[in-house]
């Protein structure tokens, strides 16, 4: 049976695992779902049609599933998808999609980190890092494995791509490609994410193409399409530079420029 202080307010038609920890004064609404082994700390709030996987941790004062910022909004029933073994640190916000039937989702074994934001609309890919009062706009595209630092913002639609890192208190317009390391107001890329592919256990022949790729892309003045067809005849093929290439082909706001 699940674990509830006896401050805690939750709708009888609220769906908690049998080993769900809910803190005190914290409030469940009545269309949410809250996976095994999930802790909600105290003043923890959970509105909306919000499922919350296995294992997540929700620490004081965060709010998930409430009603989109948007000024759009028209009505309609709007969700919140939260994978397993996700951090959602204190005072985070997280809001429900726009439309009808339109989802926010964050993956699993994230870790968003205190005061972070994440609008309406967003897709937050898996083992995401946002550190303290990073903040999403509407329908931003965060993919796997990206560091988000502090203080930094994210303009609406803008696509985050995998194991890229964004430094603190940057100022992101357009999208970042797949591996890059990008920092600064206005934002600039900078080199590829060294580190973070060694960490995740990118080989090094790989990281040899990924920095050949870069050079093409930021290193010798061409157009992003002729760049694209370039690394597509001059590198290798490896799952990473196919997913360069394609996140590349559908980049519609543009990819950020490179630092001088």
């Amino acid at each position: 049976m699940a674990t509830i202080h006896p401050t805690a307010i939750i709708d009888p038609q609220a769906q908690l695992a049998d080993d769900v920890e809910v803190g005190p004064y914290s409030v469940i609404g009545p269309h949410v779902q809250i996976g095994a082994g999930a802790r909600l700390m105290s003043h923890v709030v959970v509105e909306g049609h919000t499922r919350i996987g296995d294992g997540c941790t929700l620490f004081p004062f965060c709010s998930i599933g409430q009603q989109t910022q948007d000024l759009k909004f028209q009505g309609g029933t709007a969700y919140v998808e939260i994978g397993d073994r996700t951090t959602i640190r204190e005072y985070v916000t997280v809001n429900a999609a726009t439309n009808d039937g339109d989802t926010t989702r964050i993956g699993s074994e994230c870790h968003i980190m205190a005061y972070a934001h994440i609008a309406h609309d967003c897709v937050v890919g898996n083992g995401v890092i946002m550190a303290n009062c990073g903040t999403l706009a509407g329908h931003v595209i965060v993919e796997d494995q990206v560091i988000l630092g502090g203080l930094s913002a994210v303009h609406q639609f803008v696509r985050l791509g995998r194991l890229s890192i964004i430094g603190g208190c940057s100022k992101v317009t357009q999208d970042v490609p797949p591996f890059m390391m990008a920092d600064g107001n206005p934002l600039r890329v900078h080199a590829i994410n060294s580190i973070g592919l060694k960490r995740k256990g990118i080989n090094v022949e790989a990281q040899k193409q990924i920095k050949q790729a870069f050079r093409i892309l930021y290193r010798e003045n061409l157009t992003t399409r002729t760049a694209r067809e370039r690394i597509q005849a001059d590198v290798p093929t490896t799952p990473e530079i196919s997913q360069l290439i394609e996140f590349l082909e559908r980049s519609e706001r543009g990819i950020t420029k490179a630092a001088d």
